[in-house]
């Protein structure tokens, strides 16, 4: 075959690739996006009543609470405050465990280990700082391991296992770490804008990022690679939250709603806004098994939704300020939310 043949041949499989990916846009463009909404209606779906009472009060940060992660376990959570300090509590007793000194007060992220032995945070200072958790409650005097590349703040750390972790920046980057050699194993630039969330797939070879540039994005933690854009917010997305069977994901972002991206139909299916709520979320957590989803908003209040038929189950207004954070236990069992008022309350 002539090199004028291979042309021909390459610029006839340019044209059909177009005409293809012209045809999937139109029909993204053509159906209805309320799938679940919909399925639920005809499946004869009912949303389950939820009432969710304050059960524990964990107070004794003295500045804005930034950032929260439950333990593995859920029993513990761990929290990160303006005031310089990572607390370690127990969430049924609501004992301080551990209180942790930070170099730098300007903390935006905290999380645990999966064998919940260490605990990484980080913020303005462009690191990912990582703790040891000690059991007899001494407050480490140094850092166990820092590590350094991001460019920008730290704004999301999310541990894979023990020895393995994810972190966003504002530097518009995401870096899969090993934390025993610092080493930044694998760097996803795939943003525009500054990252804010990242959450990790439960078989642990993906995660979904949610950005300013108002796209969620699938990466392949094996490969480096892109999986996915979601696109559909009109503003900042703040944060994310994989569905239990890693795919879907849930998004909060500034424009007042939360959505639901479906991998397998490659779409927005949902949409969760109340009219009346005009300002941004900060935070969202699905439940246990994906049907609740839970959203923090900035007017002090957080939401309960019903994934499924797109409906509000309930709400939780006993902050006094910002909600900042909030997780779900990994038992689904218990909510708990952190706000700019320094408390952090647990739901059940």
């Amino acid at each position: 075959m002539s090199i004028e043949e291979l042309t021909i041949k390459k610029d006839d499989l340019q044209a059909k690739v177009a005409a293809l990916r012209t045809s999937c846009e139109g029909l993204l463009e053509t159906e209805d996006e309320s799938q679940l909404e919909k399925c639920a209606t005809e499946s004869g779906y009912k949303i389950p009543d939820l009432k969710l009472e304050e059960r524990k009060l964990l107070k004794g940060h003295f500045g804005k609470i930034y950032a929260m992660d439950w333990s593995a376990a859920s029993r513990s959570v761990v929290s990160a405050s303006q005031d310089g300090k990572l607390i370690v509590w127990n969430a049924f007793t609501t004992n301080k465990m551990q209180a942790i000194a930070l170099r730098s007060s300007w903390v935006m992220t905290c999380g645990f280990s999966g064998d919940d032995e260490l605990v990484a945070c980080g913020g303005l200072d462009n690191l990912c700082s990582i703790y040891r958790v000690n059991a007899n409650g001494d407050a480490p005097t140094t850092t166990y391991k820092e590590l350094a590349q991001h460019e920008g703040y730290l704004s999301c750390s999310r541990f894979i296992g023990n020895d393995k972790l994810v972190t966003s920046s504002g530097d518009q980057t995401c870096i899969y770490w090993d934390v025993e050699s610092k080493n930044a194993i694998t760097t996803f630039d795939h943003h525009t804008g500054d990252v804010m969330s990242v959450s990790i797939a439960g078989n642990n070879s993906v995660f979904a990022s949610g950005s300013c540039d108002a796209t969620v994005k699938l990466n392949d933690i094996r490969t480096g690679g892109l999986v996915g854009t979601f696109t559909g917010h009109e503003s900042d997305i703040n944060s994310v939250s994989m569905f239990p069977n890693d795919k879907a994901v849930a998004t909060g972002s500034d424009d007042s709603t939360c959505r639901f991206f479906d991998q397998r139909s490659y779409r927005q299916v949902a949409i969760y806004q109340n009219d009346k709520i005009l300002c941004g979320i900060t935070s969202v957590a699905l439940g246990f098994n994906g049907e609740t989803l839970f959203a923090g908003y900035d007017d002090y209040n957080c939401i309960c939704w019903s994934s499924l038929a797109e409906k509000q189950i309930t709400s939780i207004d006993g902050h006094e300020n910002r909600i900042s954070c909030l997780g779900v236990g990994a038992g689904g069992g218990a909510l708990c939310t952190g706000s700019w008022d320094t408390t952090l309350k647990v739901w059940a």
